[in-house]
């Protein structure tokens, strides 16, 4: 392979890593998913209970991501040890699902340096600070829009949030997630290009809350 292909492939391609020191990474990757195109694409033939009609989540809290200035850590060496069932369990009402969170630490939360219990502290709190625009649970029915419209409505609810700080995500046709960088302090930062991936569909599905 020529030397120059080479370097172009290294420095294009994201980098992860597995089994890294915990605690060790730059900022924060805030991934929020908009649950009913979850349910539409993944969860109701699940039969999830975070899709059940008793409930009426919107954004939900994927995870809180420890980030690289390139990369990210994955599935981190750490002394800390697991989170019990209750604490999984706490985070439903954000995350919509006690096995979620459990990933989270799991491949996350361990590279975070703290302990399940402040990891899960922490990321509830990341939530809670951002805005989540409430225009999105007013739909009625499913209606296509530019993904665009979706970052602008979280930049509307959170002025001090800039275009380089958040990024919307697409799967298959549906808005998928608003993931906002955050400094390991939780304040507004610029994303890396490994993170900056905007979805442009100009007809992007968002299914209305049930």
């Amino acid at each position: 392979m020529p030397v120059l292909l080479a370097l172009f492939l290294m420095f294009a391609n994201p980098v992860w890593a597995d089994g890294e020191r915990a605690g060790k990474f730059d900022y924060y990757v805030l991934s929020l998913s908009w649950s009913p195109n979850w349910c539409a694409q993944t969860g109701d033939a699940r039969r999830a209970d975070q899709c059940d009609p008793r409930h009426d989540y919107g954004w939900v809290l994927h995870g809180l991501w420890p980030q690289y200035a390139r990369g990210w850590p994955t599935y981190c060496r750490t002394p800390e040890r697991a989170p019990r069932r209750a604490m999984t369990a706490a985070m439903v009402d954000v995350m919509g699902s006690a096995g979620l969170a459990w990933h989270q630490w799991k491949k996350h939360g361990t590279c975070s340096g703290l302990s399940a219990e402040n990891y899960y502290r922490l990321s509830r709190h990341a939530y809670e600070l951002v805005n989540r625009p409430q225009i999105f649970r007013k739909l009625k029915s499913s209606i296509k829009l530019p993904a665009k419209v979706v970052e602008q409505a979280f930049m509307e609810a959170n002025p001090k949030l800039l275009q380089n700080q958040i990024t919307i995500t697409c799967k298959s046709g549906h808005i998928q997630e608003a993931r906002l960088c955050l400094t390991r302090d939780l304040k507004p930062r610029k994303c890396g290009v490994d993170v900056i991936r905007d979805c442009t569909l100009p007809k992007a599905i968002m299914t209305p809350v049930r």
